[in-house]
């Protein structure tokens, strides 16, 4: 047996695509779209492990424009990322209008949430990285 990928449904799919590919440094692997099933699947990877992807669902809106209500996502639980530098990463991704939910206080771990609300844990690789301002000092905000 081997891993393949985790699914994800999105809402909007260029949102999506701006925070894991543009904000979070993932890259496309592929892409196709389903016309008859009014879906389009959208795959990716870290560069470092192109063999571990995440599936982006994109379901199309109905005849009328709605679009399925995921609920809040919560019960996905968390995909987690193992980064070079936690805080180059964090600025990167505030950098893209991202909230820092868990701020990598101990140099090791971080919490954001994707467009969807599903929540992203990124660790440090390796050994932690010496606490450092601001992030030594910034709070927890909301639910990570």
């Amino acid at each position: 047996m081997r891993y393949l990928h985790a699914m994800v449904r999105v809402r909007d799919l260029d949102a999506s695509l701006a925070f894991y590919r543009d904000a979070l440094g993932l890259v496309e692997t592929r892409r196709r779209d389903y016309p008859q099933g009014r879906f389009t699947l959208v795959y990716l990877a870290a560069p470092e492990t192109p063999q571990a992807e995440i599936e982006l669902t994109y379901n199309w809106p109905d005849a009328d424009g709605r679009v399925e209500d995921y609920g809040s996502a919560r019960n996905f639980g968390h995909l987690a990322f193992a980064v070079d530098d936690i805080y180059a990463t964090c600025e990167r991704l505030q950098a893209h209008g991202v909230q820092v939910l868990r701020p990598p206080r101990d140099g090791h771990m971080a919490f954001v949430r994707s467009p969807d609300a599903i929540s992203i844990e990124l660790l440090q690789q390796g050994a932690p990285l010496p606490p450092r301002e601001p992030w030594a000092s910034m709070p927890n905000v909301g639910s990570w």
